[in-house]
């Protein structure tokens, strides 16, 4: 009584059939692909379009002052 036996099913297409004709279905079927196609080439051109970043370059010997220990002239002040 939940679920459809398989009869159901091909009469559901039947009157889907006979409502809408070979012809339309068809149609609308390759509209979808259309729809499709085009949207997965837009999606490939839009990764086209976008360049890849650059790595930062390190720059060697430098060094970052940690933001947690006092610099020279806190330290002096401080004393």
């Amino acid at each position: 009584m939940g679920s459809f036996s398989l009869m159901h099913w091909v009469i559901v297409l039947l009157v889907v059939m006979l409502l809408f004709g070979g012809g339309r279905i068809s149609g609308l079927m390759g509209d979808v692909a259309k729809g499709i196609k085009s949207f997965k080439k837009g999606m490939a051109d839009d990764d086209d379009d976008v360049a890849p970043a650059k790595p930062a370059t390190r720059i060697e010997g430098h060094r970052v002052p940690e933001q947690d220990t006092p610099t020279a002239t806190e330290e002096k002040t401080k004393v």
